[in-house]
Formats: structure tokens, sequence, C-alpha cells
């Protein structure tokens, strides 16, 4: 996971000190001054209060202040609802698709403690929402309703704005393989895919056609065997047509060779089947047969996250 550095630190820290007049760290305020006007018109059971980001809330931890005020901005009234709802995000933070990512989500999740609320600026949801959203849209999931841009305020001395836009979102650079081809090698991971994906099948492809965008892999019409059913339909498995979302100009390796046989993973929206990670069948590949064959007593995470591709190197 990308890690904050001390001059990220330094740099956030400074931003909203200088903002707000207030220290950064915000320990005086047990509670806040604008308690009697809940986000959105909604009632809490319990005060605003400040308490330490907990190192086992991973999205945040390292964002780059120690103390955050609950209810969040999402309206979450316990820790352990931040926690659960914070989690499913952290694969979309291991992308590194935009460098303002973590910055923006813990606005959200874990707001900095201040003596009033701290929204991100409009500008940086739309920053991160173009580097990150056509990442989540090849999953099939589109930028969440949450997340709507339009919510935030427009720029203003009062709200959190681009902080490291301008500088590259991960280094090396981001690999130009397609998302859904990505390896995930580890028994563990294929696993985690696999909970993740609606349905896991090992198929043979017929042929690859370019459509609007997308790259479609028309399956072979034998040959297919049903790992994970899901919500698939006889005549979604009859000809299987499985649409690989923005990707039709970026290189997927495994892909260069159709001979054989492939498992693929996907999940159905909207009627239509998304691929989410594809693989050589490889019968001597100790990890693929592990996680196939205990795919079912796998313990899956509660939440379904984003997605599970091969991580970007430390």
């Amino acid at each position: 996971m990308w890690v904050a550095g001390s001059a990220r630190t330094a740099a956030l820290a400074l931003l909203l000190g200088a903002l707000h007049g207030a220290p950064a760290h915000g320990q005086e305020y047990d509670y806040y001054g604008w308690q009697a006007e809940p986000l959105h018109g909604r009632s809490y059971s319990k005060p605003p209060q400040c308490l330490d980001i907990p190192a086992d809330l991973p999205l945040c931890h390292t964002v780059g202040y120690k103390r955050m005020r609950l209810p969040n901005l999402l309206e979450h009234e316990s820790l352990a609802e931040v926690k659960q709802q914070a989690s499913s995000w952290l694969p979309l933070l291991a992308k590194r698709c935009h460098s303002d990512t973590q910055v923006f989500l813990c606005s959200l999740f874990a707001p900095v403690c201040l003596d009033r609320p701290i929204y991100p600026c409009r500008s940086l949801c739309e920053a991160v929402r173009a580097g990150c959203a056509p990442l989540m849209e090849a999953y099939g999931f589109p930028w969440p309703e949450m997340l709507h841009c339009h919510k935030f305020p427009l720029d203003n001395d009062l709200c959190i704005a681009v902080q490291f836009g301008h500088l590259p979102a991960t280094a090396p650079p981001v690999t130009k393989i397609c998302a859904q081809c990505e390896m995930e090698h580890s028994a563990d991971g294929l696993m985690e895919q696999m909970c993740s994906s609606d349905f896991v099948v090992k198929m043979r492809i017929k042929e690859i056609k370019i459509d609007n965008g997308d790259r479609k892999l028309i399956g072979a019409q034998k040959k297919k065997k049903l790992l994970k059913a899901g919500p698939l339909k006889r005549k979604d498995t009859k000809k299987m047509v499985l649409h690989m979302k923005n990707g039709a100009s970026c290189p997927c390796p495994q892909l260069d060779n159709l001979t054989g046989s492939f498992l693929v993973m996907g999940r159905k929206v909207e009627g239509q089947l998304l691929l989410t990670a594809v693989y050589h069948w490889d019968k001597k590949n100790k990890e693929m047969k592990f996680a196939v064959k205990f795919m079912f007593s796998y313990p899956c995470s509660l939440y379904y996250p984003f997605f599970y591709g091969a991580a970007e190197p430390h």
C-alpha cells in the first residue's frame, strides 16, 4: 500500500493548521462546537467526539494526521462501522489510481479533528474520480452515489483541495496492462478474487472482438466447466460472452495466445458478464490448483471489495 511520507504528513498538517488557525492534531477538541447542526439534518445519539485513528484502520492510519472525529462525514457513528466500510476501499488505494486517493477518502471516513467539519473540495473529488472511476468501471462498479462530487463545496479556503495531484501516482509508474490481466499468483489472492467475483469458469476462448472501447471474449461452445456458477443462467453459459471494460487498447499478455483453456472470473451486471480476472489454465500451477480445490471452504471477507488485482511493487 502507498504509505505517506514525512513530507506529505507535514504538508497536510501545515495546510490544515494554516487554513483554520487550529492545532493540526486537534487534541483539544473532545467535542465540537457545531454539534447542534448534524450533517444532512440527521440526529445522532451521541455528541461528536475526537479519537485517535487506530492502527487497524489501514486506509487512514498513515494519512498524515493522528486524530479523527465521529460521526464522520459519511454519517458513520461507530468506529466499527468506519473500519468495516473503509476496508472495502483498500484495493483501490493499492492501485494508486490517483495521488490524492487516500487524502480524499480519509477526509470523509476519518475527517481531521478540528473545531468544524472540513469537507473535501469539489475539485479534489473530481480529480480522484477522473483517475479512479475508469478503473472501478472496469470491474462493474460505478462511482458511488455517496461520493458524487456535486455534494462537495466549490474550492474555497475552508475545504481540502488537491494536495499531491501534480506528483506521479506511483513510482515506478502504474503499469499499462489491463486491470483484469494483472496477475495475482498466491492461492490466497486467487481465492479472494474468487470471493469477490460472481462466477468462476474454466473455458476455452474462441475469439476476441473490440466493441466501443471494450474487449469481448467469445467463449467456445464446448469444454466449459462452471467452478462457481453464481447468478449465471443456461443462456449465459451456452454462448459465453465476457466484456473486458475499457480493455480495447491496453495489453493483456495472457490473451496473446488463445490456445488451451483459461480460468476466468467475473460479475454479472445488468445482464452483462463483466470479466474481472483471466488466467491461462495451468494444471501444474500448485497455487491455482489449491485455490480451485478449496475455493468454497475459504473464509471470504464479510465485505466485497472492488477488486483484488496484483499489488503494485513497493
